[in-house]
């Protein structure tokens, strides 16, 4: 298809051009791994009230929340007779990237762990993660693990409800996150989107905010986004793993 290859010469031209390049990522990159997306066909929110994982609604019914939060537990950390989700090729080819000074920062708003367990270093985890939990009453963290989501409603020894270290919606962004992600919004003269459908605040402002400090924007995405018309200028409507193996192609690792 000369129209794809056209794109997919032009993405790899604007990458290898980059001083500062950055990755933006959102659900689309872990399909491939086998992580339902949230939104859209499959999606999470087709089968659970998003309102579940809003912070004050987890404080007074925390039973909403927790079949969704397990749900998430066992794609991202597996389960008895289930193997965790592993990086695919999008996730490595970043980390490769990175290790290669190719890429400066990778932003994900995932939780699912996947970037750092392919090796990226410089990694924002924009909306926490899923290998913790802090109980609400005394701030005590304990790891994320079977034994302690066994419970119907895990509680710490306290007595406190235990919050996964995510953020909820209702819930602001950790700081240093916030603090590390605009700086590097700033800075970036090549922002790659992947997987992101750019509908989710204020994460979804990072790449508008590159865009107008003049990066370029390349997306990667089986379908357009909200940004795709707006902000993009090479686009390629393929998945994660396909667009990112070709580019490396194109690149060398």
């Amino acid at each position: 298809m000369a129209g794809m290859e056209e794109s997919v010469g032009q993405a790899a031209e604007i990458i290898r051009g980059a001083r500062h390049l950055t990755a933006f990522s959102g659900a689309g990159i872990s399909v491939e791994s086998g992580i339902p997306p949230f939104r859209g066909p499959g999606g999470i929110w087709n089968r659970y009230d998003p309102d579940c994982l809003d912070l004050e609604v987890f404080r007074r019914h925390p039973e909403r929340a927790w079949p969704v939060i397990r749900e998430m537990f066992i794609c991202f950390l597996g389960a008895e007779g289930r193997s965790p989700a592993q990086p695919n090729a999008a996730h490595r080819t970043l980390a490769e990237w990175e290790a290669a000074g190719r890429l400066q920062t990778t932003i994900t708003q995932n939780i699912d762990g996947l970037h750092a367990a392919a090796g990226s270093r410089n990694l924002v985890e924009y909306h926490g993660h899923c290998r913790s939990l802090t109980c609400l009453d005394c701030g005590r963290g304990i790891p994320l693990d079977a034994e302690t989501t066994r419970a119907m409603i895990p509680r710490c020894a306290c007595g406190g409800l235990l919050k996964p270290d995510f953020v909820f919606f209702g819930e602001d962004i950790p700081p240093a996150a916030a603090a590390a992600a605009q700086e590097a919004a700033e800075r970036t003269d090549c922002m790659l989107l992947v997987g992101t459908s750019g509908v989710v605040y204020p994460a979804a402002a990072l790449p508008v905010w590159a865009k107008r400090n003049g990066a370029r924007i390349v997306e990667v995405n089986p379908e357009p986004s909200d940004y795709t018309d707006r902000i993009v200028d090479v686009f390629l409507p393929l998945p994660a793993g396909t667009a990112l193996t070709r580019l490396a192609a194109l690149l060398g690792r």
